[in-house]
């Protein structure tokens, strides 16, 4: 290339950076006043949370002034974009707001997730990953925390209101938000990917037994059965998976308790709805910082046994207490509820045994099975489906032993005739067998049509 090429290009090259950088100073002082970039809407957000928790009284219940401490993160936001002269666009300053009030108020990130009624359960492992259940499947959300600290404050915020804690000499808790949303969150060092926390959603309207015969989780005949089996006081357990709907549904069926009755119900995170008036709500407590004053489940059973009971509601029977349970079925407290993880009636019953095993009383498996044959009169059996969906898909009468062995006999079973669109296709049917119980549901004034159980009309 020629020295005169080469002095031609460099003076081309030379014109076109001058031309850049008038163009970049024009367009500066076109813009007098920068625009926060993403990066800084966190540090802006710190900043106000930082001036706000100064200027706050720390003796006032910021929870029950809301529309003060909102008045007064607003006033703050605005000065401090004034101050700083930084300018946001309508929907950076509205979605800054509104991050701002949730840190102070609320649960910061989940926020939108718990206002979502489409979302049934929040699932977060780590700061940076975070997945939602809708519609019975798994999905990944964009949403993330900051670091594990922010996490962590947002942990501590749900269940210190409880009087409960976790930390790293505790650090497995369950609590529940005030509309009753089940908590289970697990920190290091027992959690490897940092704090994890689940959260079992409630519908902000309890579910009434007419929407679950709109979902398809169960049909009208086995609810008007299931319903004369509460009136006539049976014992009721009902069986599943995780996420199956066991506590909807007990909820759904202690609807049927009549009003007059004094319930006691006892769960380890207070999650039932009843609308009766007469309810006594008790909850486990677990140890305090020194190991002492825990109050187990087991140790309710045997108090509410003290309180007068009509009715025992149990939200779930996960170990010693099944034997507790099992004595009070057997002493008077006909009607009673519980829930139980299991795979299948016959396995809900493996269940108890063992469960009544482990409350260490050295029992005979013959004793522990006589007493469950007479304690349960009906096992309601409820899975989640391929598809997502929650169906009830067995009611099982416990007939009584036969030798060693506990007879059942299925008065509903679940019958799939396909799958559509991805759906499960299918129907709760009854089985033809009249259950051994229907004298009592008879002495209780109750008179279930025979089409109910599929049979012909001579059995009237």
């Amino acid at each position: 290339m020629s020295l005169l090429k080469r002095i031609e290009q460099q003076s081309q090259q030379q014109k076109a950076e001058s031309t850049t950088s008038k163009l970049e100073e024009l367009r500066v002082k076109r813009q007098p006043v920068p625009t926060a970039p993403e990066a800084r809407l966190s540090d802006i957000k710190s900043r106000i949370q930082e001036r706000l928790v100064a200027e706050l009284d720390p003796r006032a219940d910021i929870f029950s002034n809301t529309e003060e401490v909102k008045q007064t993160i607003e006033e703050l936001f605005q000065s401090i974009l004034e101050q700083e002269n930084i300018v946001l666009s309508r929907t950076e300053r509205t979605r800054l707001f509104d991050q701002i009030v949730d840190e102070i108020l609320g649960y910061g990130p989940l926020e939108p997730l718990l206002e979502d009624p489409t979302i049934t359960e929040i699932m977060v492992n780590g700061p940076k990953r975070v997945y939602i259940e809708r519609n019975g499947k798994i999905q990944r959300t964009n949403i993330e925390f900051e670091d594990e600290d922010h996490l962590r404050r947002i942990i501590d915020r749900i269940v210190s209101p409880l009087g409960r804690r976790v930390d790293e000499s505790s650090p497995m808790v369950n609590a529940r938000l005030p509309d009753g949303s089940r908590v289970n969150a697990v920190i290091p060092p027992i959690s490897l990917v940092g704090p994890a926390l689940t959260i079992r959603k409630f519908a902000k309207t309890p579910l009434q037994v007419e929407d679950l015969i709109r979902f398809g989780s169960i049909t009208p005949e086995a609810v008007e059965f299931l319903r004369a089996c509460i009136l006539a006081r049976l014992n009721i357990i009902i069986s599943g998976g995780t996420g199956s709907g066991k506590t909807t549904l007990l909820n759904v069926l202690s609807g049927f308790i009549p009003n007059d009755e004094r319930i006691i119900t006892i769960e380890d995170a207070a999650e039932l709805q009843l609308r009766q008036e007469h309810v006594v709500t008790l909850e486990a407590r677990p140890p305090n910082i020194e190991g002492k004053g825990q109050i187990t489940i087991r140790d309710l059973v045997i108090n509410s046994l003290r309180m007068r009971p009509d009715r025992i509601i149990v939200g779930e029977v996960r170990g010693g207490e099944a034997l507790d349970m099992l004595q009070a079925m057997n002493t008077g407290h006909d009607g009673s509820l519980t829930t139980c993880h299991s795979n299948s009636p016959r396995d809900t019953l493996a269940r108890i045994e063992t469960m009544c095993l482990m409350a260490g009383m050295e029992l005979p498996l013959r004793a522990i099975r006589q007493q469950i044959a007479s304690a349960i009169d009906l096992i309601v059996h409820q899975e989640r489906m391929r598809d997502g969906t929650r169906k009830v898909v067995s009611i099982t009468e416990v007939q009584g032993m036969e030798g060693d062995v506990i007879v059942l006999s299925d008065i509903f079973t679940f019958e799939q005739t396909g799958i559509e669109d991805g759906k499960i296709i299918g129907r709760l049917k009854p089985t033809g067998i009249r259950p051994k119980f229907m004298d009592r549901i008879e002495a209780a004034g109750i008179k279930l049509p025979p089409d109910i159980f599929g049979v012909s009309v001579r059995f009237r």
